[in-house]
């Protein structure tokens, strides 16, 4: 392995345990004092299917390939392991409100770690859709029933200066995170003044208060989308110009959706440019191996022949 590839491993590692971290802490802290609506056992089943999920199917890909599984070695490799699924299992619990029931926050944990495995880029292990917005999209569109934990309570048990000081956190610790660990600044910078566009735009065009279209951007949710959930660095473009085109794609087609009045435009805007950004790479894959296939033409029938 080259001295780039480490480093860039050791960033990767770094970002996730600091990632991890932040939203374990923000868990905790919602449902002890911010005021989750959701119950103790859901952000636990989620973990303990997240868990489950990624090992088992890394024995499996592991058999397949008949190559040691990666949590194998020492505690350590096992702790790192886990975190992407950590993360997902959290974001997912959070999000996502069920009532009381728990085997819908199953279904999406288990369907966002699954889409890692099954959804991959040609030739390459990496994927490409983000796993607990993948998750949270399927749940959304197979159970009409569930939806989206009220944004309030992020903020329910606050009033004052501490409405203020959270989103501010999270602001600049995310700011921090994506600037230090994944470079992903072009993106959220495209992200949020996409946004602002398109909502602009359709102020305009449907002569409606350009307030209630800029709303959004002052909830914690959309704080949270925007640094934690729209950057997840192993689906999103590495180079700044494709960064602010993936950014700029995701506002809008937020925006298309709101003129259709579809409903969680956040989770369906991302879930459509990573679709479309998976397509793009699977047909440029399969235009490459086109061109590469030699086509065999037969020699000429010539008259000495005949």
């Amino acid at each position: 392995m080259t001295t780039k590839y480490i480093l860039h491993q050791n960033k990767r590692l770094a970002g996730l345990r600091r990632f991890a971290f932040a939203i374990t802490f923000l868990n905790l802290l919602g449902h002890t004092v911010l005021g989750f609506e959701q119950s103790w056992a859901q952000p636990l089943v989620a973990l303990a299917t997240a868990y489950s999920m990624e090992i088992l199917l890394e024995i499996i890909d592991a058999q397949v390939n008949r190559q040691q599984a990666r949590f194998l070695g020492s505690f350590s490799n096992f702790i790192d392991f886990l975190l992407p699924a950590h993360i997902t299992a959290l974001a997912v619990a959070m999000l996502l409100y069920a009532n009381e029931r728990l085997l819908p926050i199953a279904f999406a944990t288990a369907v966002a770690i699954a889409s890692k495995a099954i959804f991959r880029l040609p030739g390459r292990k990496r994927h490409f859709f983000n796993p607990s917005n993948f998750g949270i999209t399927i749940t959304l569109l197979l159970f009409p029933w569930i939806g989206i934990a009220p944004p309030y309570q992020f903020t329910e048990n606050l009033s004052g200066w501490a409405d203020w000081i959270l989103p501010g956190l999270i602001v600049c610790t995310g700011t921090f995170l994506n600037a230090r660990f994944t470079g992903k600044l072009p993106l959220i910078l495209a992200w949020l003044g996409g946004f602002a566009l398109q909502a602009a735009l359709r102020s305009y065009v449907f002569e409606t208060p350009l307030i209630a279209a800029l709303l959004p951007m002052t909830g914690v949710a959309f704080v949270l989308f925007t640094f934690y959930m729209v950057t997840d660095p192993g689906t999103t473009p590495s180079k700044p110009l494709d960064q602010v085109f993936f950014g700029a794609s995701v506002a809008a087609a937020y925006g298309l959706l709101m003129v259709c009045h579809i409903v969680f435009g956040l989770f369906f805007a991302l879930t459509i440019v990573c679709t479309c950004r998976g397509l793009n790479f699977y047909t440029q894959a399969w235009i490459a191996q086109i061109s590469r296939t030699k086509i065999i033409v037969p020699a000429p029938i010539t008259l000495r022949e005949i």
